[in-house]
């Protein structure tokens, strides 16, 4: 080996350790809720139309219309414009197409909420009160404690935990969750009005000098555990200085409230809101800003239409016609 040969190999080997060292562990936390694209494929519409099926119907779902008729499409699409036009008035306006747009892409939620919703509904009613998921999940009734569970204090705190992250989820007071209220309980995360209990959960979480505040120890001993001795890895300095010039936007040594919203539930590019836009452009001959039934299912093939018929129609057409 020439010694040319030999320096690029040690250059090399020095690089990738220098990666490993920088790079942190599988296992580090990570508090922030990133938001998702809504599909793995390119959004170009000369192409295909790939993207929209799975924007519109979920990544799953998509797959299934993709084995379906036009008229299967149509049919199916028909009853699926029913169940977007949520006020009943004929029109799919903006907001009910993006609120859509954000139930299918966030189905997996709402499935293992099904799932699991008869392990908590105990009479069978189609709600579930505080007392039952208190008792399915911690076994305690009023006045008693919790049996010989070593750990009691834990215990009391999970539970207050949960007892307020359920008054919280549940909007009119009453502690009786609905479907989409148990939801926001379990998933607090995907629902804005949740954000609030997100935040200070997080804190009591990160925050042990308990003074309300995420300082910068607080926040690097919640992703890292230094052991005796060792240097402080690549990509532990890279999370301080994060912290320093991003974390800490007022630069006063720590995060409050708000600096931690921004941090755990950013501010993303809001891919349901531009694609729910970019479908009623599409479809809206009219151009009064909102999209009949029948309006959706002449643009069936954009919301809806299987790869074979897409790709077959659909690239010789002029898109402006859509």
């Amino acid at each position: 080996m020439t010694w040319l040969k030999m320096l690029c190999s040690y250059c090399l080997l020095t690089l990738c350790l220098t990666w490993v060292l920088a790079k942190p562990p599988p296992d580090k936390k990570d508090r922030v809720h990133h938001g998702q694209d809504l599909s793995d494929h390119p959004h170009d519409d000369s192409q295909d139309f790939q993207y929209d099926h799975e924007a519109f119907l979920g990544k799953e779902e998509a797959k299934t219309f993709d084995q379906l008729t036009p008229e299967e499409s149509k049919q199916r699409l028909g009853k699926i414009v029913d169940r977007i036009d949520r006020d009943g008035d004929g029109f799919v306006t903006q907001p009910e197409l993006k609120d859509w747009i954000k139930h299918t892409q966030n189905r997996y939620i709402y499935d293992n909420v099904n799932k699991n919703w008869k392990d908590y509904d105990k009479d069978k009613d189609g709600r579930i009160t505080w007392n039952e998921f208190k008792n399915a999940t911690y076994g305690h009734y009023e006045g008693e404690e919790f049996g010989d569970i070593d750990d009691k204090d834990s215990y009391r705190k999970m539970l207050a935990r949960d007892e307020r992250r359920f008054k919280a989820a549940n909007k009119d007071g009453d502690m009786v969750a609905t479907r989409e209220e148990f939801t926001a309980f379990l998933h607090p995360e995907a629902f804005d009005y949740m954000k609030d209990i997100v935040v200070t959960e997080t804190i009591e979480d990160i925050d042990k000098n308990g003074d309300g505040f995420v300082e910068i120890d607080e926040y690097l001993g919640d992703i890292y555990s230094p052991e005796t001795g060792e240097p402080e890895p690549e990509w532990v300095k890279t999370e301080r200085q994060q912290f320093l010039d991003f974390r800490d936007i007022n630069k006063d040594g720590k995060m409050d409230r708000e600096e931690i919203g921004h941090w755990i539930l950013p501010p993303d590019y809001d891919h349901a809101e531009v694609e729910s836009k970019h479908l009623l452009f599409e479809s809206d001959k009219d151009k009064d800003d909102k999209i009949t039934k029948q309006e959706i299912l002449d643009n069936w093939n954009m919301f809806v239409g299987s790869q074979a018929t897409n790709y077959g129609d659909d690239l010789t057409k002029n898109h402006d016609e859509l």
